[in-house]
Order: C-alpha cells, then structure tokens, then sequence
C-alpha cells in the first residue's frame, strides 16, 4: 500500500535546480535509503516528503490515516524534563492507549456482547499491536540501556551534549514506532554496538522507513531499496548497498551499450546531410533537430557513462583488494602506557609497536579513550605511567575540529598559500584546480572562503590539504564524518594506496574493513585488545560469544535452581490412576475423534445440519473440541511420565 507519493517534483532554489521533474513512492513496510552526493538534493528531498519544504512544481500525497515523524539534527527538549522523562513524553499516545486497553478489556468481559465495545477493542488493539507496545516498560529500559542512556536517566537532558540528545530523540522515535520513519544519518554519534541494536530493532519490528546514510554496512543490512539522486534525477535499485552496486553496474554497460548505438546512428545522419540534400520540409528540419539533439546527447553520455565508471571500478577494487602489506621501520614504541580521567580508566599498561605500513583502526564504545590515544600519540598529553617512543619521521593529523582550516580564506590561497596556481602533492606538482577535482570540487569554488563551505565540504578540503603533504604517518580522527558515499570512496583509494602508517578512529565498519589491516579495539576500564581480524569478523565473533556466556548463564542459573529444590523420589512406576489413563485414554480419544469427525461432516451437509439444528450441533461439537483437549493433554503427561520410568 502506498503511504508517500511524489509527482512530477520540481525544486530550485534561486538558478540552483536540485530535482527535476521526479516521481517518488513509498509503500508500507520499505525501508529505502537516499544516496548522492553532498548537496545533490537527499535532505531537500526528504523535506519534501515530510511537508517542511514545498516543492517548486509537482504535487505530494500523503495517506491521511498514517503519522510521519523524523529525527531531527538538533532536537529541542523542554528544559524541565528529565532523560527519562523526555523519552516518556513522546509516549503518552502509547501509554494512553494501554490504559484504554485495560479498561475496554474489563468492560468487554462483563458485556461481551456489546458490539461497539469489542470494535472499540478491537481498534485499541491493532494499535498496539502496529507499535508494538504491550510491553513498552520492558522497552524502554532495554533502548536505555542499548544507547547507553540508562547512566543519565534522571539527568536534565538539556544538559547532555549534542550527540548524546540526537540519542535521546531516536530512542524516543523507535519506541514510539510513527508509520512512517524519517532518519537523517541516524548513525552519527552511535558506536557499533548501538547501530547494531538500532539495525534490530528496525527489523524485528518492521518499520516503514525512509533515512540518508553514508553507513554503507547499516545500508546493506536495512535498506530493501536505494534511491540515488543523480544529476537532479532519481534512479531506484531494489535492495542493499551491494545490490546497488550491481545494479549500477549493469545500468552502466546498458548506457554504454545505448551510448555506441547512438554514435553509429550519429554517423548515418551526418552522412545524410553532407550530401547536401535542402531541408526545406518539415520532416527534413525535424530530421537535422535530431542531429544536432543527438550530439548534445553525445556529449553529455560519455561524461556520465565515464564518472559511473570511475565509481564502480573504484569500488570493486577496495572491495576484493589485498590484504598483503610490508613492514618496515618502528614509527611508535609503546611500553606499559596508562592513562585515567576521574573516575574512570581509559588506557591501562598498554604495550604495542606501530611499524611503518600498519594500517590501524581504533574502534570500540563511546567514551572508551578512542581519540584520547591519539591525542598521546600526538605529544598533546602526557601518559599517567609507561613511555612513548617515537622514531623520527613526519606526521599529519586529522581531526574532527578541522583546525587546520582558517575560514577567511578562499580554498586557492589555502592550498596555494605563496601565491600561483600549483600544488606539490606528495612531491608532485599539480594544478590545484586538477587537484581539488578529485575530491569532487567544482572549479567555481577556487575563489569560495572556507566559512562559506558545509560541513562534508570543509572535511573534504581538510582531507585534501592533509594528504597532498608528505608524511609517514597519517592519525586520523573520525575522517568519514560529513562526507557523503562518493567522497568516502575517494577517501578510502588514496589511503589505500598510500605508503606510510595509517590510525584512525572509526564506527564506520565498512570503511574499517577496507582500510584496516590491524585493530586497536577498546572494551571500556582500560582494556586495550589487538586483532588482525577484519571488524565484521572480530563483531561477529564477539556476538557469537556473548550469545555462548548468556546461555552458560542460564544453564547455571537452572542448575542453581535445581540444587535449591528438595530432591524427589525418583518415581519407578506409574501410580493406579496414572496406569488406568494410559490404558484408557488412547481409545477415549480415538472416540472423540470419530464423533467429531461425523459432527463435522454434518456441518457441511445442509439436510443433515437443519434436521438436528445448527447451534445444537455447533454447541455439542464445542464440548467435545473442549473434552478432546483435556484428555489429549492428560494423554501426553502420563506419555512422559511413562517414557521417563
């Protein structure tokens, strides 16, 4: 059933077109990402389909029976509330309708045949049943604990930082479950083991969905259809990231195909004209517009076919690359390094090398002391115990502050600080225009300040800048963040290719596995554990073993239990009523059966079920549905007692 409907959408914004005459749909039970480019027309396009922004030209329909909610960048939350209390007042709907379930229930039982009483019912119920929220106390304990809100439920949740508050606001959302999902890089702020929570509980519960990601492993787990928004155009491919890739792939080659078809049809046509036939009629006119349409078109397919191209091939080389590397020279030599805050642990006796092609990724939960190891790597802090060796060689640095960047000036006078127009990249001259097209920047914005740039474009020039410089080790602190898909391809090329050390903090899995030879991974109090696992393995296990010490629990907890118990004697035979059932019983219940099977027959012969009367024989075959269930049960615990002797 279709919830969204979009047609014929146009929107512009000043001589800026982002969509051009776009159809969208969005039926029940999808969950579809958006992908493309930063600043492509993703967000605009979900705001349109929420109702904050109106399109240009084109008409929107929306199911008027259906609620659309969305997780907003920056949630506003009544100072006075709580943690808790903020994500309980997004529930009164829910709580309100078990109440009202509570009460219907009572009545209906006193009356149950009160017909407006059981629709009453009955629609209180399938509300529930939609939201999932007959156990919404149970839940909202378990999404507290999950994205680790539980510490600060009776916190004011002004008080809570940015990401922190975006958590709050999607706990709210998923437990709240509106028809229709709106998320916004739901991933931001959340370590994996939340996003691999939030993927559950997507699934489990069957949202309808629409979300922008650049998280291309939570794409191929949720998505069942992409979206991509491509040249103010939408192109939908059924399934995850990978099936969007193949897709795209094969998109691609008929475009190619349709491309060289084109050209020897090009050729025909100029062939005609050049044997200077006079096009005086109409058709002969049409005939030369064609020519001249299919050498616009000419122009433009190569471009497009060319870009897919890139794209593609990019990704099915990161995809299937190899994992062989050399080691040569110690860049760090770490020797029973510790490091607290107040409180709280975050590195203890840590001891490890870094060598000069490791490519490291950090990863683990929040707070855990991530990007506080690569402050101590950086010379930024002091150790509380242990050294830090480091051999001579040149470092660059990302962070997720940028503060490489000065945003007055414009990104030529960045990059070309001395004036001209060319950059040594890596020992390399470029012409800084070459350069900065490669990180997807458009020549107009040689002459644009840094200030006037979005986030995802600043990340991109901070990038840019800091792998044109010659190092030998790269430390990097959230680089993905902001960048769209395309961008984070370019990324993970040139890291892959390039010849020093890399460490990098990431919740991106994805892109971990494509980088990572090495992890640092942190399990919280101090424990710093390495791995030469892939993430996705590493997670996998991990589960695999969580999943293994619950169920050791559980056994314990059973045998702990059963010790508890005063033991019984063993029975060794069945008692006299027991052995009068068993004997009985099968016959009794063969009985039943025939009885039932003769009072069904009858059911379905109208000169049988007049003659007796309907409800006599509706009401006899109840009583003995009723008999045969009793004794069939009896049946089966004497069986047992029996099998047990």
């Amino acid at each position: 059933m279709a919830l969204i409907d979009l047609f014929n959408i146009k929107k512009q914004y000043d001589i800026k077109l982002l969509l051009n005459d776009v159809d969208f749909h969005l039926n029940e039970g999808e969950r579809v990402t958006i992908v493309g480019q930063n600043g492509c027309g993703k967000s605009t396009l979900m705001k349109i389909i929420i109702g904050e922004e109106e399109p240009t030209e084109g008409k929107r329909v929306v199911n008027s029976a259906i609620h659309i909610e969305m997780l907003s960048q920056q949630p506003h939350f009544d100072p006075g509330l709580s943690v808790r209390e903020a994500i309980l007042n997004e529930l009164t709907e829910l709580k309100e309708a078990k109440d009202e379930y509570d009460i219907l229930s009572l009545k209906v039982a006193e009356n149950f045949e009160n017909q407006e009483l059981l629709k009453k019912l009955d629609r209180v119920t399938s509300f529930l049943d939609h939201h999932n929220a007959w156990n919404l106390d149970d839940k909202i304990e378990r999404v507290m604990q999950e994205f680790k809100l539980k510490e600060y439920e009776n916190r004011p949740v002004v008080s809570l930082s940015g990401g922190e508050q975006r958590r709050v606001a999607l706990a709210s959302l998923i437990l709240k479950k509106p028809d229709v999902l709106l998320l916004d890089e739901p991933t931001n702020h959340l370590d994996v083991y939340m996003v691999e929570f939030l993927e559950e509980i997507l699934l489990k519960e069957n949202f309808t969905l629409l979300f922008i990601s650049h998280d291309r492993h939570f794409i191929d787990t949720i998505a069942t259809r992409v979206v991509e928004v491509d040249n103010q155009e939408l192109v939908s491919y059924t399934g995850g990231y990978m099936a969007y890739l193949e897709q795209k792939e094969a998109r691609m080659h008929a475009m190619k195909k349709g491309h060289e078809n084109l050209l020897r049809l090009l050729k025909q046509e100029e062939a005609w004209l050049g044997k200077g036939v006079k096009a005086r009629e109409k058709r002969n006119q049409g005939r030369k517009r064609r020519v001249f349409e299919l050498r616009e078109e000419a122009k433009h397919n190569p471009t497009l076919i060319r870009k897919m191209m890139v794209e593609l091939e990019r990704e099915k080389k990161h995809f299937n690359r190899d994992e062989g590397v050399s080691r040569k020279k110690m860049l760090f030599d770490i020797e029973n390094m510790s490091y607290s805050v107040p409180g709280k642990k975050l590195i203890e006796n840590l001891t490890t090398r870094i060598l000069q092609k490791d490519k490291i990724a950090i990863v683990g939960i929040n707070g855990a002391g991530k990007s506080t190891l690569l402050k101590l790597m950086l010379g930024r802090i002091k150790p509380d115990s242990g050294v830090i060796k480091q051999g001579d060689f040149a470092l660059g640095y990302f962070d997720q502050h940028r503060e490489m960047l000065d945003n007055n000036k414009t990104l030529i006078e960045t990059f070309c600080p001395d004036g001209g127009d060319h950059i040594d990249v890596q020992g390399v001259s470029f012409h800084v225009y070459g350069y900065l097209k490669s990180f997807l920047f458009p020549k107009e914005f040689l002459d644009k300040k840094v200030g006037m740039l979005s986030g995802g474009e600043k990340n991109r020039v901070a990038l840019a800048l800091l792998l044109a410089k010659k190092v030998d080790c790269l430390i990097l602190d959230e680089p993905t963040n902001d960048l769209d898909i395309q961008t984070i391809n370019i990324l993970e090329e040139k890291l892959i290719n390039f010849p020093g050390a890399i460490l990098f903090v990431s919740h991106d899995r994805y892109f971990i596995d494509k980088i990572a030879s090495k992890l640092f991974i942190f399990k919280g109090n101090g424990v710093v554990e390495e791995s030469y696992q892939t993430y996705t393995e590493y997670l996998e296990i991990e589960k695999q073993m969580k999943e293994l010490d619950n169920l050791e629990k559980e056994v314990k907890s059973e045998a702990v239990k059963s010790e508890a118990k005063p033991k019984e004697k063993k029975q060794t035979k069945l008692s006299y009523k027991e052995q009068q059932d068993f004997d009985k019983l099968p016959d009794e219940i063969e009985a039943l059966e025939e009885e039932m099977d003769q009072l069904n027959a009858c059911l379905q012969d109208p000169e049988c079920y007049q003659e007796k009367g309907l409800n006599v024989i509706t009401e006899e075959l109840a009583l003995l549905e009723e008999t045969y269930e009793e004794k069939s049960d009896r049946y089966l615990e004497v069986l047992e007692i029996f099998e047990s002797l």
